[in-house]
């Protein structure tokens, strides 16, 4: 059995925070962490601790903002946010920007989100090494640690919650080579244990509820001894990707 319990209580979290402190506390009223446990963060207050709000007040777009922003009637600000985070705009259509991150991530807007920002005029981006924020909440914590972001997916509709930081949880579980029930070997069965784990803490939780932590408990069995390798494991190489 698998147990989704979002953390109570957690203040507006400001550049410098100690975020390991404030989960703590947070997660103290319903029994504190434990080793087994994996504690789903959501990437945004992780942000907010390492600094990583800009004002678009200051932000001076550039030629290529400002004529796409008119066409979209976006805010050419936002989009040369979103321009200085990609390391590569893959497709920029229909009001869209569908970008690759300097983590290997593809998603919409390199990541850059408004929503939830602490502000009107604020827009929050990816950790800057989201897995090396989850290893350093893991050492003060003590639990395994998943960091997460809400992503689209090709060929599906609505957004879904990933990991794009991890450690302390196995982010696959490699079951190619084993048997299956009709003791046919298994050629591809290889489990995003990390992004379930994120999609199953977002179940229990808010969007607008002032939760962005959430414990699970029941995945001891995909619990490490280390760090692991972190959501860098779930990235396909891009000589793999066929789209």
């Amino acid at each position: 059995m698998i147990e989704a319990t979002a953390l109570p209580g957690l203040p507006e979290v400001e550049p410098g925070a100690d975020l390991a402190g404030l989960l703590r506390t947070a997660a103290a009223p319903i029994g504190g962490l434990e080793p087994s446990d994996v504690l789903c963060v959501a990437h945004k207050v992780v942000s907010k601790a390492e600094g990583r709000v800009v004002a678009l007040a200051g932000v001076v777009p550039g030629d290529w903002a400002l004529s796409w922003a008119a066409e979209w009637h976006k805010d050419p600000r936002a989009v040369q946010v979103v321009v200085d985070e990609a390391a590569e705009v893959i497709r920029a259509d229909g009001g869209r920007l569908i970008c690759r991150t300097r983590h290997g991530f593809v998603c919409a807007n390199a990541g850059v989100d408004r929503s939830n920002a602490g502000g009107e005029d604020l827009a929050v981006l990816l950790p800057l090494n989201p897995d090396g924020s989850a290893r350093a909440l893991r050492a003060a914590l003590g639990c395994a640690v998943v960091v997460t972001d809400s992503f689209g997916r090709p060929w599906r509709v609505g957004q879904m919650e990933i990991a794009v930081g991890c450690a302390g949880l196995a982010p696959l579980d490699d079951q190619r080579g084993l048997m299956d029930r009709d003791g046919r070997e298994m050629h591809a069965t290889l489990i995003a244990v990390a992004d379930q784990a994120a999609a199953a803490a977002d179940l229990a939780r808010g969007k607008a509820a002032g939760q962005p932590a959430v414990r699970l408990r029941g995945l001891g069995h995909h619990v490490l001894s280390g760090d692991g390798p972190g959501a860098a494991a779930l990235v396909r190489a891009r000589e793999q990707d066929l789209f």
